[in-house]
């Protein structure tokens, strides 16, 4: 059998490959809207919990464009950021033990919707150094098979790509953990010897807008690698 010439594997690598990564990335963006809408729910029902309990509403949504939406509680914000790529996995990664990725190896190509956790004052005194925390990633693929790598809770609760379809109720669910881990993950006094020193200009900085370098973990150790922040 006559083998395939380059431009033919080129062309059949770039029409099968393009086809599955455009899927994937269509499919995460009908997801991120979604997660627009459920937070926006979300706001508004819990907002209402609070007001008939005699309390203020403390939650805010914000809707800041085709790619990242915000969810203020309080005093702090989860930046929910819809990547403009697709992604494949290290042969390494868990992902590749399934038999699903097995059977159909196009399945691996997923678009990425990144949670992120800042304090609310980082935005409000618009603090430029101010640190956040990548605390989830949420991987859809072509299939609407979908899994999510995160912290604690997040990191076990969503993890069965085989099976998993996400939905309405899914979204909803991974918000949620999302929420309980951010309102558990308190912010603390840095370790001392991190902010011992600060320089004239920092003092002035700081008395002038708030530019301080502010983190819920400022000075302590943060591993991307473990699920202890």
């Amino acid at each position: 059998m006559e083998s395939k010439k380059p431009k033919e594997i080129i062309l059949d690598l770039l029409t099968d490959k393009y086809s599955v990564k455009k899927i994937a990335y269509e499919n995460t963006q009908n997801v991120f809207e979604k997660i627009k809408i459920e937070c926006q729910k979300i706001a508004s029902e819990y907002n209402k919990e609070l007001q008939s309990k005699g309390g203020e509403s403390l939650i805010q949504f914000k809707d800041k464009g085709h790619y990242d939406a915000e969810l203020q509680m309080a005093d702090d914000v989860l930046v929910f950021s819809f990547h403009s790529n697709t992604f494949n996995f290290d042969k390494s990664h868990n992902v590749w033990k399934s038999s699903y990725l097995h059977a159909d190896p196009n399945a691996c190509f997923c678009g990425v919707i990144n949670v992120y956790n800042f304090l609310s004052d980082s935005f409000k005194f618009n603090r430029q150094n101010d640190v956040g925390y990548l605390i989830a990633r949420i991987y859809v693929n072509k299939d609407n098979h979908y899994f999510v790598e995160g912290k604690r809770q997040l990191g076990f609760l969503y993890n069965d790509f085989i099976n998993a379809i996400i939905d309405e109720e899914s979204i909803r669910n991974i918000i949620e953990s999302t929420i309980l881990f951010t309102l558990d993950f308190d912010l603390l006094v840095p370790e001392y010897n991190s902010v011992s020193t600060i320089t004239v200009a920092q003092l002035n900085e700081n008395i002038n807008s708030s530019k301080i370098q502010t983190a819920k973990r400022l000075g302590f150790k943060f591993s991307a690698d473990t699920n202890e922040i």
